[in-house]
């Protein structure tokens, strides 16, 4: 059994997830469910829970910042938020996970498997990240945590030139010939990048604009990259392109 504690000031909430997770994903355990960031300090701290289920929206202390109060993250870590656009991203951005309320069943079982399946705790980066990212919104972070079948890898955003779709996977190519194969499908990808310079240009492929060197005529036509690479640009996909890239804003 994997053990875990809920944490969120909606009673109605905790009770909600902890009948999913019951219901659905009988491998967990709930140990405790806490109804303030507070009580939730103490009981991380006794229970030693694998998993943690965290709401976001709290008062007096929310869940980002009872983050901050723990010596060490040494479970796995679930965000459960209402929509909220900043702090979607930012949690998108650091590789960390998170489900919408109402809680889907679904997504549940996803998000649970896809913990189960991690062998990392978060790191201390993402956590900065994921911070740095909520504070100063309309900020720019140089950093993006990229989650791979090692662990993560924290990449410099200017650094990388294209990601390109492999199946359930997406490899980044790096300056400097680098390579990472990311394990998130590439509208994972897109999606954390979606606030820079990318922009999708095929089904399979995700550019840097800031990194093409040339645009080259055709049906849709392909890009030529600045580490040399071309990238086919689909038809559907090339009128979107051309107009960032003759834009002010790349």
């Amino acid at each position: 059994m994997i053990s875990a504690v809920i944490v969120d000031d909606e009673p109605y909430s905790c009770e909600a997830l902890a009948t999913l997770l019951e219901r659905y994903c009988p491998e967990i355990k709930v140990l405790d469910i806490c109804y303030s960031a507070a009580d939730a300090l103490k009981s991380i701290q006794e229970q030693k829970p694998q998993i943690l289920f965290l709401d976001i929206e709290m008062p007096h202390m929310n869940g980002f910042e009872m983050l901050e109060k723990l010596p060490d993250l040494n479970f796995k870590l679930i965000f459960t938020t209402s929509y909220d656009q900043y702090a979607i991203k930012a949690i998108r951005f650091s590789a960390l996970d998170y489900l919408l309320k109402p809680v889907d069943k679904d997504e549940l079982q996803k998000a649970v498997q896809k913990a189960l399946d991690t062998t990392e705790h978060p790191l201390p980066q993402q956590l900065e990240v994921l911070l740095h990212k909520l504070s100063h919104p309309k900020i720019a972070v140089n950093k993006i945590a990229i989650p791979t079948i090692e662990g993560l890898q924290m990449v410099l955003v200017e650094n990388i030139i294209r990601c390109e779709a492999d199946r359930n996977y997406t490899n980044l190519f790096l300056k400097n010939k680098g390579k990472i194969t990311a394990s998130r499908n590439l509208k994972d990808l897109e999606e954390m990048l979606e606030d820079y310079s990318f922009v999708r240009v095929h089904h399979s492929h995700l550019v840097n604009l800031n990194e093409v060197e040339k645009y080259i005529k055709g049906e849709g036509g392909y890009l030529l990259m600045s580490d040399k690479s071309t990238v086919d640009v689909s038809r559907s996909r090339k009128e979107i392109l051309l107009k960032k890239l003759q834009s002010d804003k790349v």
